[in-house]
């Protein structure tokens, strides 16, 4: 199971993530995808290097309630929630290091 994200849905949307205590980066994405499917490995390798932020994923086909209340329209679209709020969003498949670079003031710099 390892470099799974973790899936969050509608239901599960305010408790994994508008609660928790750490920054918490939810890809909204949807099977069909390409460019979803594109950053996704970019995702995992973000989450097992940074375990300062979370990064979950919601499939908005399934989910669609919390991708209409956040006004995704395009997908890929990451927002990252703290304290509830969306703090930073990130629209469009982007590589790791410019996502990385989008999520500097939530990510401690790379060590090496």
């Amino acid at each position: 199971m390892a470099g799974e994200l973790k899936n969050v849905t509608d239901a599960s949307f305010e408790e994994d993530v508008l609660k928790s205590d750490k920054p918490v980066l939810v890809d909204f994405w949807a099977e069909w995808c390409g460019p979803c499917r594109q950053i996704a490995p970019s995702l995992e390798a973000i989450a097992k290097e940074h375990d300062e932020i979370e990064i979950v994923k919601l499939n908005i086909d399934q989910n669609p309630s919390t991708a209409a209340k956040y006004g995704v329209m395009s997908i890929p679209t990451l927002n990252v929630y703290q304290n509830g709020e969306v703090v930073k969003t990130i629209v469009g498949a982007k590589p790791k290091a410019a996502i990385l670079r989008d999520l500097a003031d939530f990510v401690e710099p790379a060590k090496g």
